[in-house]
């Protein structure tokens, strides 16, 4: 198996590479008087003095250092950090859809008539009967979804109602945005399968719950069979189910939350429909609901009249949730990869989803608990540390799963290969797997040794961040 060599080109120590912060490539400037007030003002500024090459070399040298999805696979489960295709860049660079939100409807037309198509892609796909394009991620998502719940509550003559109940298995965001809306969180533990346990659900439910989160598949990659009994139970109390779009990508074009009795969802655009997950944003988080709590979505909605497109504010509107409509160009990445691929595209990509991830399971000689799973599988590294085996992993030039997590399952290595990798890639994300279950305690503890970055100490780290570049004396 190969190393990762792009790692690995210089050594910080060699003389191929100097930083162009170093003494040799700085030139001294004059700064002519300035208005400012004098201490703020420098006579002399230091700055970088490298030819044209040497410019060009350091900033390739500083993109082989990082690793993304066009460096290779990246099988962070849940997160589901898909292939950025370049013709949804194309899409999303397009000059005529760079307009100021804030003009009239009546000249934004092309941009409105957009929305409203992502809006009518976006019901279909999940069986909702409304969309909003505004939460500006998956937990905003989720939080505006809530609110929603809490506004159709209100409106019932059911504010007692002051639980919100989540699976074990739940997204840490789910109960976060759960408390954000000012409910208790109501923890069910998993039954021996790994899903939702009926029993417990029903007793967890009562006057006092508002609503059940639930994803499906879960984060164990394992579809909820009893989804339609579980929808009944919540119905029955008086309380909404709702569906974290989270895993979704294992759904496309053959399962719709709706159908499954789900009353309210949110959609990961950023993960399920072309843009990656991860970095910080942007990302966007639509929101689908059935017919009767459409009256409850964020204003504006956009709405079709006859040929054209208007902005209008739903009758209980809970009000907005982001400025304008969300994030704009995530927005239009999205349609272009739902358009260019269509119902039997997105089909094709659960599918291979879902073989990816079974595939890439039966190559791998590592313990995993629970299955049959769907597009992703929690392994368990056993009596490795999960942090040691992924930090092993790198030294073989892939990135690593998702560790620790879920606690259902004993140092968790939580996979998600993805629609987008290719059997040879699948062999090499599991060769680096064994390789990583195989070490010894030593080569565990010091790894990662062919990475740019050895490893830190994490404590450290977090409790003395350097959020900005700073000059350090050599000895630091």
């Amino acid at each position: 198996m190969q190393h990762y060599d792009q790692a690995r080109f210089y050594e910080d120590e060699s003389p191929a590479y100097e930083p162009l912060l170093s003494e040799k490539f700085q030139r001294t400037v004059e700064v002519e008087d300035s208005p400012l007030p004098e201490e703020l003002t420098r006579d002399e500024l230091e700055l970088p003095g490298p030819t044209e090459p040497e410019f060009s070399r350091h900033y390739v040298r500083l993109s082989q250092q990082n690793y993304g999805v066009e460096t290779g696979p990246y099988p962070l489960g849940s997160c589901t950090m898909k292939y950025n295709p370049p013709f949804t860049e194309d899409a999303a660079a397009v000059p005529d859809g760079l307009v100021h939100p804030d003009r009239s409807p009546g000249s934004v037309q092309g941009n409105l008539e957009l929305m409203y198509e992502l809006q009518e892609y976006l019901a279909e796909i999940g069986g909702m009967d409304s969309v909003t394009l505004q939460p500006p991620a998956g937990a905003a998502g989720e939080f505006t979804g809530i609110r929603i719940a809490a506004a159709y509550h209100e409106a019932n003559g059911e504010s007692h109602r002051s639980e919100v109940v989540v699976p074990d298995t739940a997204h840490g965001t789910n109960p976060a945005s759960a408390a954000m809306a000012g409910y208790d969180v109501v923890e069910i533990p998993s039954g021996e399968d790994g899903r939702v346990e009926l029993d417990a659900l029903e007793a967890a439910v009562g006057d006092e719950t508002a609503a059940f989160m639930l994803t499906n598949p879960n984060t164990l990659g394992l579809f909820e069979r009893d989804i339609e009994a579980i929808a009944d139970i919540v119905h029955e109390a008086g309380g909404l189910v709702y569906y974290d779009g989270a895993n979704l990508n294992a759904l496309l074009g053959r399962g719709r939350p709706g159908d499954m009795g789900y009353d309210i969802m949110h959609f990961n655009l950023h993960k399920t429909f072309a843009t990656p997950h991860g970095g910080g944003g942007p990302g966007a988080g639509p929101v689908g609901v059935t017919e009767d709590l459409a009256k409850f979505l964020p204003t504006p909605q956009v709405e079709q009249s006859g040929d054209s497109y208007e902005l209008v504010e739903p009758e209980l509107s809970i009000g907005k949730v982001h400025g304008f409509q969300g994030n704009w160009l995530v927005l239009v990445k999205a349609l272009a990869y739902i358009a260019r691929l269509g119902e039997e595209g997105l089909c094709d990509t659960s599918a291979k989803a879902v073989l990816n991830a079974n595939y890439l399971a039966e190559q791998i000689d590592i313990d995993i608990p629970y299955e049959p799973f769907h597009h992703e599988f929690v392994a368990s590294a056993g009596d490795i540390d999960a942090a040691d085996m992924a930090k092993r992993m790198l030294d073989f030039g892939v990135h690593p799963p998702t560790t620790k997590w879920p606690e259902i399952v004993s140092e968790a290595l939580m996979t998600e290969p993805t629609e987008a990798e290719s059997k040879h890639s699948l062999d090499r994300l599991a060769a680096a797997f064994n390789r990583a279950a195989e070490a010894d305690d030593e080569e565990l503890h010091e790894a990662p040794n062919r990475t740019t970055a050895r490893r830190i100490d994490q404590a450290d780290a977090a409790r003395n961040t350097r959020l900005s570049w700073q000059a350090m004396d050599e000895d630091d």
